[in-house]
């Protein structure tokens, strides 16, 4: 048995859709569910070179034989959920969305719109804040998914109780992985910016609590970091420590090209800064990781891009991830040196608690 939980430790954007596939695959996980709604985007880069860009389904669907769930504390938006099917050509027998998951309506765009939440907080305008305040209030025009698959004939064969499925599972000794949304830096109660914060938890216990299952059942929360911490697109969208200009980055680094990243729903060219030691401090004890997953290292040194094992790096990756482990008290798992699937290793020998870590070898998609 084992419940993997893949939470972010700064604003989002850490990596935790190419984590959460990568663990996918290797663990043969069982069961992947998705928390969150589509105002956040996971991605990946395939072995393809596909950029693979999910905003409800779980990126573990990469995993052929993992069934995805959807818990009751997401927020389905119909169209996006059919997009992603028909884009993906998943056979919708893998697809369960729990019975009690909140419908989000076009009136909850509008109202977001309407409240200028763009303007204020960079809101994405997907409606789920709008959608969870109407849950909250228990209003007559609340919809769940249970309540929709009699107009919508194509979702029925998809209603199911995701806790239960998720408990039975992990009780006849299966794997689950559980993909949160966003980041720490983002949490609507542990935030330190808040109003500029998303609409719910981003911690692994509001996970746990969103899916249905006890914390007493997780084996491994892997904290998700990456070297240059990002945030979208302006002041309205809350401070960051130590901003920098992209393009220092890429002088530092000696990137061969100009860098920029930038929002998956709005297409705006994020903000980036110096990793803010506080902030993981912060998310490290909200979380009670069991391991990190250290990403973005091809932004210390061009010299790390593609790189496949720890001594293969340059001094400033080594250093680096050597100083996060030493300031955070845990041990790096996985590192990431680009955006592809493939990109990421398991570091085979962690210098730190080597005993909270499982066996992995040092193999590698």
């Amino acid at each position: 048995m084992g419940l993997w939980v893949v939470v972010g430790g700064q604003f989002g954007s850490e990596g935790k859709g190419k984590v959460s596939a990568f663990v996918a695959i290797q663990e043969k996980i069982d069961i992947c569910v998705r928390c969150g709604g589509t105002n956040s985007g996971h991605s990946f880069v395939a072995d393809n070179g596909t950029n693979i860009v999910l905003r409800q389904l779980p990126t573990g669907f990469i995993s052929p034989t993992s069934r995805l769930l959807l818990p009751a504390g997401a927020l389905i938006d119909i169209e996006v959920l059919q997009q992603e099917i028909e884009m993906l050509r998943i056979d919708p027998v893998r697809i369960g969305v729990d019975r009690n998951a909140l419908i989000v309506e076009s009136v909850d765009r509008e109202r977001e719109a309407a409240l200028r939440l763009r303007d204020r907080i960079s809101s994405t305008l997907s409606g789920v804040g709008s959608a969870v305040s109407r849950r909250v209030l228990r209003g007559a025009d609340v919809r769940l998914f249970k309540d929709v698959v009699d107009t919508h004939a194509w979702l029925r064969p998809l209603l199911t109780d995701v806790a239960a499925e998720t408990n039975a599972t992990l009780q006849a000794g299966g794997k689950v992985l559980i993909e949160g949304t966003q980041g720490f830096g983002l949490s609507l109660y542990h935030s330190p910016y808040y109003p500029h914060a998303t609409s719910r938890d981003t911690t692994a216990a509001g996970f746990l609590s969103e899916v249905g299952v006890s914390p007493t059942a997780v084996t491994e929360v892997i904290l998700v970091l990456r070297t240059f911490p990002i945030r979208v697109a302006g002041e309205q969208a809350g401070p960051m420590s130590a901003e920098i200009a992209w393009n220092k980055i890429q002088e530092e680094s000696g990137y061969p090209h100009e860098l920029g990243e930038y929002t998956t729903v709005t297409r705006k060219l994020r903000r980036v800064s110096r990793f803010d030691w506080d902030l993981a401090r912060r998310a490290v004890a909200a979380n009670g990781p069991t391991r990190i997953a250290l990403t973005g290292l091809d932004y210390l040194n061009y010299a790390n891009r593609g790189v496949m094992t720890w001594e293969a790096l340059d001094s400033s990756a080594i250093n680096f991830a050597t100083r996060v482990e030493t300031e955070l008290g845990l041990a790096i798992g996985y590192l990431g040196t680009g955006p592809a699937l493939k990109e990421m290793f398991i570091r085979s020998t962690p210098s730190l608690d080597p005993c909270r870590l499982m066996d992995y070898s040092s193999s590698t998609i």
